[in-house]
């Protein structure tokens, strides 16, 4: 049986978010002061622009379901 592009979407979707849960988890690790060293404008610049790609990549799941301005 082939499958769909749903199963497909949950399927790959789910293995991706599971490697990025995984990634931030060991980001964590850096967190350690008694093996590493960071200023709080350092871990702002890092948390900043994983908000930044969060938010762009949310946008292209919402593209679709926003509705156009009108007059």
């Amino acid at each position: 049986m082939e499958e769909t592009r749903h199963d497909r979407f949950k399927r790959v979707a789910s293995k991706r978010t599971n490697e990025i849960l995984e990634k931030i988890r060991i980001l964590g690790n850096c967190s350690n002061k008694s093996s590493y060293e960071y200023t709080g404008e350092e871990v702002n610049k890092i948390f900043s622009e994983i908000d930044k790609q969060l938010k762009l990549t949310k946008a292209k799941f919402l593209a679709g379901k926003r509705e156009r301005f009108k007059l």
